[in-house]
């Protein structure tokens, strides 16, 4: 399956098919890849297909601005072929570790004369090469063209279509790399873009696909749906997107960075069919400096169980109601500014009132109907 930051995997365990493995590397200019056994899968409620991971090939994803795509793989024969400067990829000098930047046309051009195939970069032969190619993941994706992305935190598999959706947090720069931004750019277009978007992600045949944002982040005047940094998802059988945000505790309710405005980490509901499609409603927010996980659905999608993280991480227990008067500048759906006063709790009691401690809830209707009811 590679070594890189794995953050989320999806399965797909079809009878008469290979297995396939969908995880994101969770870093700035990190990529999407998928791994393919080479064993096809019989039953899939077989424990046995557990077998089907210990052999197979690592894809990553290649994302073109018109919305098709397709998979290459990370093999020894597989070209070099960066993409262009600057670009972080094996060291030229194969008798030291770690990474080379290209920093210009010239430098790109040099090392792909240099270098024709991924097996130029790695010694050894057969196993032992791919091997060492596989726990280089993330630098020979480089080398190999794949497309840097904008951390990809999660992969879920849509059960009524099969699609794939992937939430990427943020689409800021960063040591390990930038997304590209002919992919990863604001509803208008602009370019870096911090508040994330969602993509869904079809199969078209043998490595091949199409793909298209279905929802993202930012202010509804920026064009956006009102939320920032998605992270884990869901999907209910409706087909109704169910996302939580991932703000970092330093930039939540911070009137010094842009992306304070959208205040605690929260969950969202984005229906998929009806006349609010599209559109993204805030379910639930999260206590003060958490961050909500391990959102999960009943089957009949009646209750939702959401993971408290770190209450309180920045300040600690609210002692004495403590509190702070913070102006932020917010935008009219209209564009025109308004400039908002809120009083920001420092520190957290939940969620008890006592010193704050992560925990679990579980979120449902007094009549135990469906939440979307």
């Amino acid at each position: 399956l590679g070594r890189f930051r794995h953050e989320a995997v999806a399965v797909r365990a079809r009878a008469g098919e290979p297995l396939h493995v969908y995880s994101g590397c969770d870093r700035r200019g990190g990529h999407l890849y998928r791994f393919l056994s080479d064993g096809i899968v019989s039953n899939p409620s077989d424990p046995a297909n557990s077998r089907l991971f210990h052999s197979g090939t690592l894809y990553g994803a290649v994302f073109n601005s018109d919305g098709t795509g397709s998979w290459v793989a990370l093999t020894a024969n597989t070209p070099v072929n960066p993409l262009p400067a600057p670009v972080k990829v094996p060291h030229s000098d194969r008798t030291r570790a770690g990474a080379e930047s290209l920093d210009s046309p010239a430098a790109t051009a040099a090392y792909r004369q240099r270098y024709s195939t991924l097996g130029d970069l790695y010694a050894g032969e057969g196993e032992a090469q791919l091997g060492a190619l596989l726990i280089d993941a993330h630098l020979a994706a480089n080398a190999a063209g794949i497309t840097p992305t904008a951390r990809p935190e999660d992969t879920v598999l849509d059960p009524a279509t099969g699609d794939l959706l992937v939430t990427f947090t943020s689409g800021m720069p960063g040591n390990d790399g930038t997304p590209d931004p002919a992919i990863f750019r604001g509803p208008q277009g602009q370019s870096p873009w911090n508040e994330g978007w969602i993509m869904r992600l079809s199969e078209q045949g043998e490595n091949r696909f199409r793909w298209q944002m279905v929802a993202t982040g930012g202010e509804p005047a920026d064009g956006g749906l009102g939320f920032a940094n998605p992270d884990n998802l869901a999907v209910d059988p409706t087909g109704a997107l169910w996302m939580v945000t991932d703000i970092g505790t330093g930039s939540q309710n911070n009137d010094k960075q842009n992306g304070g405005v959208f205040g605690n980490n929260s969950c969202w509901v984005i229906p998929t069919s009806g006349s609010q499609a599209g559109e993204a409603f805030c379910f639930a927010t999260g206590p003060m400096e958490c961050e909500l996980t391990g959102l999960a659905l009943t089957p009949q999608a009646d209750q939702l169980f959401l993971a408290v993280q770190h209450p309180g991480e920045r300040h600690g227990r609210r002692e004495q109601n403590a509190e702070e008067a913070r102006s932020f500048q917010l935008k009219l759906t209209n564009g025109e500014p308004l400039e908002q006063l809120r009083w920001v709790p420092l520190g957290s009691n939940w969620p008890n009132g006592g010193l704050p401690k992560p925990g679990v809830v579980v979120i449902h209707r007094r009549n135990g109907q469906a939440l979307l009811s």
